[in-house]
């Protein structure tokens, strides 16, 4: 039985978080190679947990940065979407849960660690009519429109070259913006344990990995190999498995292997040098506009790149070359989904007992 399974049966599911149920705040030092220090606290929906969250107001705080991707199409979601919306909208501009979009939730997710001014959103220029209603009240300067939908990695690229261009050793959290949390403050504490990894150990790439629920075949899957050194709860990642067949999944399932939710925190340096090793081409043509990012030169100078780049995933070119600074944080205490297929979403809902109007005309097929 592996270490991050038997952690999951034997101790309490809660995610750490850097400061005592009294809510004020630990003053000791960390030591060198040593994380601040973690408590547990039992009842993630507590008043004490609230408190403690509350007071989230470390001196490191002004380094926090996050990039929220909103760029994708959303295609497998859309029979469900164009049945509530009537239109090509892609699923992170849709309400499904209430009424604050996928987004609108992200980025309130989000504003629980990091300041809004320093959450930046990557948008592609097409979707405009679906966004532009959802940025009231948002720093102009937090949205970043590429000019066209080419993966995730050259929009990772680009939020990378305006962080840097304002804090370059700033520490980053990339979040999808299409998922759905049962408890964003206990994911924002597991968030918070990472931005506090990699100020330690500034070379690490963190991405949370959740404890699955079930032996899923729809799912990124991270495989853990041993813990980081430090005393700290972060595993190397020994092995990305993506669809599995339900029975490998079910072998993941039962080694403690855990789903990737493509959460990661990483200073802007580590995650640079990780595109320059991984995809030297990509991090050449972006150090090309990195002059122009934030002047009034930036649209016309991402106008000529994108009109050259290819489709370029993260996970597929970056991340899966498994390098040696890559780790994973367990996530504990809480049910996630990526809301990836209507069926996902029904699924959801229902355990929360809510049935909507429209789920009636949402095709069985694709449900």
């Amino acid at each position: 039985m592996s270490q991050v399974r038997l952690m999951r049966e034997m101790r309490p599911a809660a995610p750490p978080v850097a400061f005592p149920a009294s809510g004020k705040r630990i003053l000791r030092q960390p030591s060198p190679g040593t994380l601040a220090v973690a408590l547990q606290i039992s009842k993630p929906n507590s008043l004490d947990w609230m408190t403690a969250m509350d007071c989230v107001c470390e001196p490191h705080e002004r380094e926090r940065w996050g990039l929220i991707l909103a760029g994708g199409e959303g295609v497998r979601l859309r029979p469900l979407t164009r049945v509530v919306y009537g239109d090509e909208r892609p699923k992170q501009f849709c309400a499904l849960l209430g009424r604050e979009t996928l987004l609108e939730r992200t980025r309130r997710r989000a504003a629980l660690a990091i300041p809004p001014g320093r959450v930046l959103v990557s948008l592609v220029r097409a979707h405009e009519p679906f966004w532009s209603p959802l940025l009231g009240g948002m720093p102009p300067h937090c949205a970043l429109v590429q000019p066209q939908g080419r993966g995730t990695a050259p929009a990772i690229l680009h939020g990378l070259s305006r962080i840097a261009a304002t804090a370059p050793l700033a520490a980053v959290a990339i979040f999808p913006a299409d998922h759905w949390v049962s408890d964003d403050r206990a994911l924002m504490a597991h968030v918070l344990a990472a931005f506090s990894a990699v100020r330690v150990r500034p070379e690490l790439v963190v991405l949370l990995g959740v404890a699955p629920e079930d032996a899923e075949t729809d799912y990124g899957w991270i495989e853990p190999g041993g813990p980081v050194r430090g005393g700290t709860r972060l595993y190397r990642v020994q092995r990305f498995w993506e669809k599995p067949t339900p029975a490998l999944a079910e072998d993941l399932f039962e080694r403690g292997c855990l789903w990737n939710s493509f959460i990661l925190v990483a200073r802007v340096p580590a995650l640079a040098a990780l595109v320059r090793s991984a995809a030297p081409d990509l991090a050449s043509a972006f150090a090309a506009v990195q002059p122009a990012i934030g002047t009034g030169e930036e649209a016309p100078a991402l106008e000529a790149l994108y009109a050259t780049l290819p489709p370029v995933g993260f996970s597929d070119r970056v991340l899966a070359t498994r390098p040696a600074n890559l780790a994973v944080l367990p996530v504990q205490g809480l049910a996630w989904s990526d809301w990836g297929q209507p069926a996902r979403v029904l699924a959801t809902l229902g355990r929360l007992g809510i049935r909507p109007a429209w789920a009636g005309r949402v095709a069985p097929r694709s449900a």
